[in-house]
C-alpha cells in the first residue's frame, strides 16, 4: 500500500510541474531559453541513461524470475520494448503539431504571453487568424479539443511514472524528476498555441495545468483497471507482466527522448548546450543509482 501511495505522489507532482512551465511563461520577464535546453537535454539524458542501464535489465530479470530462460525473457523485454515505441507513436501521430505539447516556439513567442503590448510575431499569426476566423462557441469547442490532444499526448507519460514507481520507488523517484524537467518547458509550449487560440492569459494558463493533470489521471484509470482485474486494491502483478512493463515503460521514454526532447533541446540552445545537458543527466542518474 505505501508503494501504491508514493506512486501516486510522484505522479502527481510530476504532473504539476507543467503548471510551473506556464507560469514561467507568465510570470518571468524574460524565459531563457538556454535554460530550457540545459533542463530538456537533462531530462533527455536521465531517460536513455536509466532506460537502457535500469528498465531494460530488471524487466530481463524480472522475467527469468518468473522461470523464462535467459533467452526467452531478454526476447519478451525486447518485444515490450519496442511495443512501448510503437504505442507512444501512434499516440503522437494522433496530435496535430499545432497543438502537440512538444513542438518547440520561437523565444518571440513568448513576448506577448508576459507583456500584452507586444507584438504578434509572425510564426503566430495563423493562431491569431484562427482566432479571428471563430466566435466564442466555436473557440471554446477548439479549446477543448486541444485540451483532449494534450491529455492523450500525457497519458502514457503518467502511466510510465506511475508503473515504475509501484514495481521500484527508487527508481520511480529518477522518472519522476525526468517527467517533471521535461514538462516545465511543455508547460511553457502548451500556453503558446492555446494562448493564440483564445487571447486569454488565464485561459492558457489554467489548460496547461490540466493538461498536466494527465498523467495522474491516466495512473487512477490504470490502478482502477488492475484493481478490478486482481479483484484487490493492492495487487501484485506476475513476474511477465512486470517485466514487459519496465521494458515497455523504457521504449516511451527512448521515444520520447530522442522524438521530442533532443531536438527540442538543440532549437532552444546554442552550441552544445543540450549534449552538456545530455551528459549531466546521465551523470545524475548513475551516480544517483550508485549511491541508492
Amino acid at each position: 500500500m505505501a508503494n501504491l501511495l508514493i506512486a501516486f505522489v510522484l505522479t502527481l507532482l510530476a504532473g504539476l510541474s507543467t503548471g510551473l512551465g506556464a507560469a514561467t511563461a507568465f510570470f518571468v520577464k524574460r524565459v531563457n531559453t538556454r535554460l530550457l535546453s540545459l533542463c530538456t537535454g537533462l531530462s533527455a539524458g536521465v531517460m536513455l541513461y536509466v532506460s537502457f542501464v535500469e528498465l531494460l535489465p530488471s524487466g530481463v530479470a524480472e522475467i527469468q524470475r518468473g522461470g523464462w530462460g535467459e533467452r526467452l525473457a531478454s526476447a519478451w523485454a525486447t518485444l515490450s520494448f519496442f511495443l512501448g515505441i510503437l504505442l507512444i507513436f501512434l499516440i503522437d501521430r494522433l496530435v496535430p503539431e499545432e497543438e502537440n505539447p512538444h513542438e518547440t516556439h520561437a523565444a518571440a513567442e513568448y513576448a506577448p504571453l508576459q507583456d500584452a503590448a507586444a507584438s504578434v510575431p509572425p510564426e503566430a499569426q495563423h493562431h491569431v487568424a484562427a482566432t479571428e476566423r471563430h466566435n466564442r462557441g466555436k473557440l471554446f469547442r477548439m479549446g477543448l479539443f486541444t485540451a483532449l490532444a494534450i491529455t492523450i499526448h500525457n497519458f502514457p507519460e503518467g502511466l510510465a511514472t506511475f508503473l515504475a514507481a509501484l514495481e521500484n520507488p527508487r527508481l520511480g523517484v529518477a522518472i519522476a524528476i525526468a517527467i517533471a524537467l521535461h514538462n516545465i518547458p511543455e508547460g511553457i509550449s502548451v500556453s503558446v498555441p492555446i494562448y493564440y487560440a483564445t487571447g486569454s492569459r488565464m485561459r492558457a494558463f489554467a489548460w496547461a495545468c490540466l493538461s498536466g493533470l494527465a498523467e495522474p489521471v491516466g495512473a487512477l484509470v490504470l490502478w482502477a483497471v488492475l484493481a478490478v482485474v486482481y479483484g484487490s486494491a493492492v495487487f501484485s502483478p506476475p513476474p511477465l507482466l512486470l517485466g514487459m512493463i519496465s521494458g515497455g515503460i523504457a521504449g516511451i521514454m527512448v521515444f520520447i527522448s530522442v522524438d521530442e526532447l533532443l531536438p527540442a533541446s538543440r532549437a532552444y540552445g546554442k552550441g552544445h548546450d543540450s549534449l552538456v545537458g545530455l551528459v549531466a543527466g546521465m551523470a545524475v542518474m548513475a551516480v544517483s543509482l550508485l549511491l541508492l
